[in-house]
């Protein structure tokens, strides 16, 4: 081979199974045309009631078409990419990018700093000159806790990096590694490096609990100053603190290696100014590593996400250094999961199919969308830079800028970097940094930046790159997912719309992608539809199906079995387990009927002018109960919640109907046969559904535990169910 040959850093390949996927998805197209057929065919020409409930259960099946069809679309070529990092490391050497890695946290009660201080640890541990790694903490608790969990981690972190390089450690985040790993053996650092952790762990949630700095321990640093002036987490000036500064010489762990840079940063936060959540503490942090470090390619993690595979970094760098089409890409997306899953994904969290096919159909269409953890970024084209096709980005050399300033000068002249008013009159939030005015911040900026035609690309290497923790109480997981969905709507509904804002800029298989995920929210009306009026109408004795003995029930039963049959094989040939494609069922539906509902409520308001936007951190902890019960994979309801009184009341209102149709069965033997024949397929449903919801059903009436169905949500729900059911009999 010649030298100047050109060898790819990365391999462009096709999912495998496409073909088979291609001709189902046109088996189901062709189901759905018959079905619409049917319902044009057969309208009811006599009877309010009847006409109504058919056009209604009409348009939710035109409703769910629509969006099956989006999200086909979407997947149609769907591409994985291979990184060679063996490769990278022939061409480059050492003659690597510097990395200006993000951590963001927000509150040391949620997000307790333990927890922070093992993602930290694992972000300086990558296999990557240390020299050229840079981490930022943003704090927007502002909490004195977390800084001392930072100084913790600081002085942990010369013996953590040198042991975790010797032994290449895996995942570098230590609560992780010791968790995990069973002690080797003739390593005789092993059970002090494990000593040293847990008392340096004891030391931080000590700390914690009391909520209070020890005095021989607020002396120690200087930087405990800096909350004699702080009046609450809201109202404080700037705070940033180097930790531990790279450049300088003494900066070294025990073997005598350089240590990463590591800074701390509590922007300046006013009760009269929006400080614009996550967004602004990004921004900020943007802001004080050009000054600091300068690294031009960017990684930002939540507090939770620690690292789980030393070759990130280095695979990222394949795409960005790639000499043919490096230059194109402005992100680089890791996929999110998690660390404390259950066996069959209780809450369905893993997202199994979504990162492992859907996302890659994003990938062939010019990239994924923007996630909000896991991300390597661009530098430039995070800063509001437009890709320019014939100019070349030198990496190596766009951090060779030395910063000769003294750690305690950077600090004191970047602080108003990060205050409160540095971004007015400025296009900070608008065109550069991410954006502001959304819940979904990611979105709309991975959006942005996809529209300054950078591309995007979607890396899934077979150990995770990142795992964090999924939500581990029912109500938790419904409220995430309605500030996701209520994000992606609000996205939709501004001048962001993909289908409108990326006209002429992205493809549009890529604005119907972003569309699938924009319009999560929408599908809650038609999902109600079919949850409620099928068996109000089975009780009214409303036939809102054909007949089993009609040939129309084929289409009816195709479509239903292949798309599920499809789908659970999908489900298990990317790792899961039939129960687990059960639970992620049920959780759909769940959603579906609870967050999409809210949150599209929470976006009219707004959009009247009734609404605030708010940021709602999911917490972190929980207390030994409901982390047994998560373990046992029961679900955790245990407190009232208006979604709680919906699902409750739904479940018991399908139960009715069951009851109802049973009863219609057998007290009438020989009219039975008849009743199974007209309303085959809704009796079905009900069961379906009623199926789905055998542990609301435990949580109302048999559990005994704490996590049970509290006993105003059972009351609740019993008399809204029994007050429908009247009301349409009668």
């Amino acid at each position: 081979m010649a030298e100047n040959e050109y060898v790819p850093l990365f391999e462009t390949r096709q999912v495998k199974g496409r073909i088979l996927f291609r001709y189902i998805a046109a088996s189901i197209l062709l189901g759905i045309c018959f079905i619409i057929m049917y319902r044009i065919r057969y309208f009811p020409v006599g009877g309010k009631a009847e006409r109504w409930t058919w056009i209604g259960l009409f348009l939710s099946e035109l409703w769910f078409s629509f969006y099956w069809l989006l999200t086909t679309v979407c997947r149609w070529n769907a591409v994985i990419r291979i990184p060679f990092i063996h490769r990278l490391s022939q061409r480059f050497g050492k003659e690597l990018p510097g990395i200006d890695i993000f951590v963001c946290t927000a509150d040391p009660l949620l997000e307790p700093p333990s927890m922070v201080v093992n993602t930290v640890l694992s972000m300086m541990a990558y296999d990557y000159p240390p020299e050229k790694l840079s981490v930022y903490l943003s704090d927007d608790g502002g909490s004195n806790l977390t800084f001392y969990a930072m100084l913790e981690a600081a002085n942990f972190s010369k013996t953590w990096l040198p042991f975790c390089k010797k032994f290449k450690v895996e995942p570098m985040s230590p609560e992780a590694y010791f968790r995990t790993a069973s002690e080797p053996l003739n390593v005789q650092e092993w059970p002090s490096v494990k000593r040293l952790y847990e008392e340096m762990k004891m030391r931080i949630e000590t700390t914690t609990k009391l909520n209070q700095i020890p005095e021989h321990i607020y002396k120690q640093h200087k930087g405990f100053r800096e909350w004699n002036f702080v009046t609450s987490k809201r109202d404080h000036q700037t705070i940033l603190q180097i930790l531990i500064d790279g450049r300088d010489t003494n900066a070294v762990d025990i073997e005598g290696n350089p240590l990463p840079t590591l800074v701390y940063l509590a922007r300046e936060k006013r009760p009269q100014y929006h400080h614009h959540f996550k967004a602004g503490a990004m921004n900020a942090l943007i802001r004080i590593s050009s000054k600091i470090s300068n690294g031009p390619i960017i990684l930002n993690v939540d507090c939770d996400m620690y690292s789980n595979n030393s070759e990130s970094i280095k695979y990222s760098l394949c795409v960005f250094m790639d000499e043919e089409k490096g230059d194109e890409f402005g992100y680089v997306q890791f996929p999110q999961s998690f660390d404390n899953l259950t066996k069959n994904d209780i809450y369905g969290c893993s997202f199994r199919v979504i990162q492992k096919l859907e996302v890659h159909g994003l990938d062939a269409n010019g990239g994924p969308c923007f996630i909000g953890t896991g991300c390597f970024h661009r530098r430039e084209a995070l800063c509001g830079k437009k890709y320019e096709k014939n100019f070349r980005f030198d990496l190596k050399k766009l951090n060779n800028t030395k910063v000769n300033e003294r750690a305690s000068l950077l600090e004191e002249t970047c602080k108003v970097l990060a205050s409160c008013t540095f971004e007015h009159n400025t296009t900070w939030g608008k065109e550069m940094g991410l954006i502001y005015g959304f819940p979904a911040e990611d979105i709309v900026t991975g959006l942005s930046v996809q529209c300054r035609r950078w591309k995007s690309m979607f890396l899934d290497p077979e150990r995770d790159g990142f795992l964090g923790v999924a939500p581990i109480t029912l109500l938790q997981l419904l409220v995430q997912h309605k500030r996701w969905t209520e994000g992606h709507l609000q996205v939709f509904l501004s001048k962001y719309c993909p289908l409108l804002y990326g006209y002429k800029k992205i493809p549009l298989k890529l604005r119907l992608a972003y569309c699938a995920y924009n319009l999560w929210a929408a599908n809650c009306l038609a999902t109600l539809y079919y949850v409620v009026v099928p068996c109000l109408c089975l009780l009214k004795g409303i036939t809102l199906f054909p007949k089993i003995s009609s040939p129309w029930v084929l289409p009816f039963a195709y479509v239903a079995f292949s798309h599920h049959a499809y789908s659970l094989g999908e489900f298990l040939w990317c790792g899961g387990t039939f129960l687990g494609w059960c639970n992620d069922q049920r959780m759909w539906l769940f959603k579906r009927t609870t967050s999409y509902l809210f949150a599209s409520f929470e976006t009219i308001l707004k959009l009247l002018g009734y609404s605030q936007l708010a940021f709602v951190i999911t917490t972190k902890v929980a207390d030994e109960d409901i982390s047994k019960r998560y373990d046992q994979e029961m679900i955790e309801f245990g407190v009232t919640s208006p979604m709680f009184d919906i699902l409750a009341t739904l479940a018991i209102l399908n139960l009715l109907g069951s009851f109802g149709a049973i009863k219609k069965v057998t007290m009438h033997a020989d009219k039975g046969f008849k009743v199974l024949d007209q309303f085959g397929l809704q009796i079905l449903l009900c069961l379906v559904l009623v199926t789905i919801n055998l542990p609301v059903y435990q949580a109302l009436f048999f559990r005994m535990d704490k996590g049970k169905m509290p006993s105003s949500v059972t009351y609740k729900s019993i008399i809204f169910a029994l007050l429908a059911c009247t009301l349409a009999v009668y």
